[in-house]
């Protein structure tokens, strides 16, 4: 399916990993605290779509009342999957390579019905 990597997330991994050690920050990195901490900065973006219509919410990256919030929370989800994934030593390019093959055996070309992972 795919030849070469689709993400490279390593200059990245080795900033956060900078930012925590001159933080002292690592032992509060356990995988539980970075997947609670990632569940509420998801919490966070869905908060700027709440009530919103379709409409709305299409343009909330480029609304100037939600645009630097939606940038914020992307980010900030971001992040702290790329340090869990760090922390876990998950490869991310590797996983998200081998997620997408799964999902297109799941759902073939043509194959319009959505399911559920």
């Amino acid at each position: 399916m795919v030849n070469k990597p689709l993400i490279n997330v390593s200059a990245l991994e080795t900033a956060l990993q900078t930012f925590a050690d001159e933080r002292d920050w690592q032992k509060f990195h356990s995988p539980k605290n970075l997947a609670m901490a990632l569940t509420g900065e998801v919490g966070e973006l869905v908060e700027i779509f709440q009530w919103q219509s379709e409409a709305e919410s299409l343009a909330a990256a480029t609304n100037p009342e939600t645009a630097q919030a939606v940038r914020d929370e992307l980010a900030d989800v971001l992040l702290y999957l790329v340090r869990l994934s760090s922390v876990l030593g998950v490869d991310l390019n590797d996983a998200v390579v081998q997620k997408l093959r799964k999902n297109a055996e799941k759902y073939p070309q043509g194959d319009s019905t959505p399911k559920r992972n």
